[in-house]
């Protein structure tokens, strides 16, 4: 099995420089490779990765995505005068050229092409290269914006040549589109090309009508490419987890890439000059996690853009910790999308329905004509119980001025990053014959539980006394107790009941966690006062219609017995389940799982790993099955997981959630809304 994390670095990449004034490139500097670098050394990251060399890429593979003419003629730049290199620059949209720029730009390929290998042969389970010039812009005979070759483009067809990967996805989230890559793939199925860009109705660089929404492919590529365009500065933390809740993630399970490539520019993070976008570092960390299930974790991240070198630097760190398995921090801000954002993911959602089976029930409506109007997507103070104060409107005025945005990041930064705990997991209970537990701390149970009756509602007792649910008390609640306290991320345990999950969540609260998500898969009796008590949130899939004391903190999702399948389960996951909880803010999260579920095995485990981006990877998972603790112990290790290989909708499930979204997005604001 894969393990560790890859970094890919070479200072020899920092002699690509400026040596005029050029205005339009003045910001891509050296201190874009060597400042995140340096971070990561600040922060201890450097010596937890696996270091790996970096090589010149040769002519063979640089010709595997550009013209052979046009590796000729960047190589010729080594010989040219100042000169000479300004006039070929001028020849193409906002690149300059050194003499060190062809070396630098093959050392730049190398470094991924190296990733690639490590990665794809098990050397390591993912990794990062710090790399420069970027490459998304760059085309076939063209430099554009910055790049020079497409680093990530050959890495594709690198991956296809060389390890005979069939099906890639490349992630853009720079927020600038790449349409160099967009290009090189639009006709191509075998690769899923999603960028998220600033767009401003065709109003920012590159000002191309092919960057927007129903740009999607062509010939055996439509549907491939997935544009998701901003139409306004200012898009936060929620505008970036709802594309990747409504649109990515739906698509990209049921493509099932083998290999995920993320051409990762940080320019589309807070305080960057080019970007002028609101999203907070720790949000990268969160999009990593939720793409970490996908492609066995075969994951490659490569650097684009990025032009505030503190917000790039604290960025790539982010990156890095998640990459490597660090639980990840709450994200600040208010959960609720712009205006915006929904016309433009309603839009995405419309054009591609027809190629797509996860989209199907969806409302196809285009908005033909969106909000041309500045919408002023930044929201007013809020003040969670977190303890994190911020707000959008805030971070943009503090990203004006240097010395103050150093001040609020390094405000910010102390708030939101988390102590990883010594232990990552720990399990109790009867034994089970697991190889997983083996690498698990195991917790002692306690003999007797005086308040375990009060927490037990009237219509548990016969349960209570047929000493059902209180001896597996014993060893629940000192699990509860470890991962409260931080001595423990997450923990398993083999339940008898799923009332014993209930009673969990009541006593989380009285040991002092604030809200508990509660989401139990399976028929469990739910008493009223939990139901109405909104520091538990409970989602209860089940196959018994549970509509009575349905509120916006119990919200059954009631599926005919026998109906359920795996992509149901990933739908509602999106749709529903991961919106809500990340609204809800939960400390803490309790996934109870009955006997006989109908469910596979691997994708409870996909579903395990989702729910750790919540309450910083606290979570504590209860199952009935005991042959289900060897894979859901492995979820909670941060093992790689199997693909799943089909992502199939019941209809009438996928209306039974559609339904209940529209009930309830009025107070969830992160849940799937039209624009009409």
């Amino acid at each position: 099995m894969a393990s560790g994390t890859g970094l890919i670095y070479s200072e020899q990449m920092m002699s690509h420089q400026l040596l005029w004034d050029f205005p339009a490139c003045s910001i891509e500097i050296p201190e874009r490779l060597s400042a995140p670098f340096d971070k990561l050394k600040q922060y201890g990251l450097v010596e937890r990765c696996i270091q790996l060399p970096v090589r010149e890429a040769i002519e063979e593979e640089i010709i595997l995505v550009h013209s052979l003419e046009y590796l000729k003629a960047v190589k010729s730049t080594a010989s040219m005068n100042v000169e000479e290199l300004k006039s070929f620059s001028y020849k193409y949209d906002d690149v300059y050229f050194h003499p060190n720029s062809y070396h630098c730009a093959t050392l730049s390929v190398g470094a991924t092409l190296q990733l690639v290998d490590a990665v794809m042969s098990g050397r390591v389970r993912n990794g990062m290269a710090l790399v420069r010039p970027p490459g998304h812009h760059s085309q076939k005979n063209d430099a554009c914006g910055y790049c020079i070759f497409n680093n990530v483009a050959i890495a594709a067809k690198y991956a296809k040549q060389r390890h005979g990967t069939k099906r890639i996805l490349i992630v853009d989230w720079d927020v600038h589109h790449g349409q160099g890559t967009q290009y090189i793939f639009e006709k191509d199925s075998s690769v899923l090309y999603f960028s998220w860009h600033r767009y401003e109705h065709q109003q920012f660089w590159p000002n191309l009508k092919d960057s927007d929404y129903d740009a999607i492919g062509k010939g055996n590529g439509a549907g491939f490419t997935i544009n998701l365009p901003w139409n306004k500065v200012g898009m936060g933390n929620a505008d970036y987890l709802a594309a990747f809740l409504s649109i990515l993630l739906p698509m990209a399970y049921e493509f099932n890439p083998e290999l995920i490539l993320v051409s990762a520019g940080f320019d589309s993070v807070v305080g960057d000059p080019e970007g002028e976008m609101c999203a907070t570092p720790e949000c990268f960390a969160h999009l990593t996690q939720l793409l970490m299930p996908l492609a066995n974790g075969k994951l490659c991240v490569v650097l684009e853009g990025g032009y505030n070198l503190r917000s790039l630097s604290e960025s790539v760190c982010m990156t890095i910790r998640a990459l490597l398995g660090d639980p990840v921090p709450p994200l600040v801000g208010q959960m609720a999308p712009c205006i915006s954002a929904v016309e433009t993911i309603q839009n995405v959602t419309a054009v591609h329905q027809p190629y797509w089976k996860c989209l199907k029930y969806h409302e196809g409506i285009i908005i033909k004509d969106p909000r041309l109007k500045k919408l002023n997507c930044c929201t007013e103070e809020h003040n969670f119980e977190s303890g994190i104060t911020t707000t959008e409107k805030e971070i943009t005025m503090l990203s004006k001025e240097k010395q103050d945005f150093d001040e609020f990041m390094d405000s910010h930064m102390k708030k939101v990053l988390v102590l990883t705990p010594s232990v990552r997991t720990a399990w109790a209970g009867d034994e089970v014959k697991s190889a997983k537990l083996d690498k698990c701390l195991k917790v002692e149970a306690k003999k007797t539980f005086s308040s375990a009756g009060i927490l037990l509602s009237a219509g548990d007792t016969a349960e209570l006394e047929n000493k059902i649910i209180l001896p597996s008390l014993g060893y629940i609640f000192p699990l509860i107790d470890k991962i409260a306290k931080r001595e423990v991320r997450n923990g398993i345990v083999v339940a008898p009941s799923l009332s014993s999950s209930v009673v969990a969540a009541q006593y989380s609260i009285t040991v002092g966690l604030s809200r508990v998500l509660l989401l139990v898969l399976g028929d469990a009796e739910i008493p009223d006062d939990v139901k109405a008590d909104e520091k538990i949130l409970v989602v209860n899939i089940c196959g018994k219609q549970k509509e009575k004391g349905r509120n916006n903190y119990f919200i059954p999702i009631c599926w005919k017995e026998g109906n359920e399948c795996d992509g149901d389960l990933l739908h509602a996951t999106f749709e529903l389940i991961l919106p809500v909880a990340y609204e809800h803010r939960p400390e803490l999260v309790i996934f109870a799982l009955g006997d006989n579920t109908g469910i596979q095995a691997v994708t409870l485990a996909h579903l395990t790993h989702l729910l750790q981006l919540l309450a910083e990877g606290r979570i504590l998972v209860m199952t009935q099955a005991s042959d289900l603790v060897e894979t859901l112990t492995s979820s909670l290790l941060g093992d790689p997981l199997p693909s799943i290989r089909s992502f199939v909708l019941n209809q009438e499930n996928a209306f039974v959630l559609m339904k209940l979204t529209q009930e309830l997005n009025q107070h969830w604001k992160l849940l799937p809304k039209s624009v009409h």
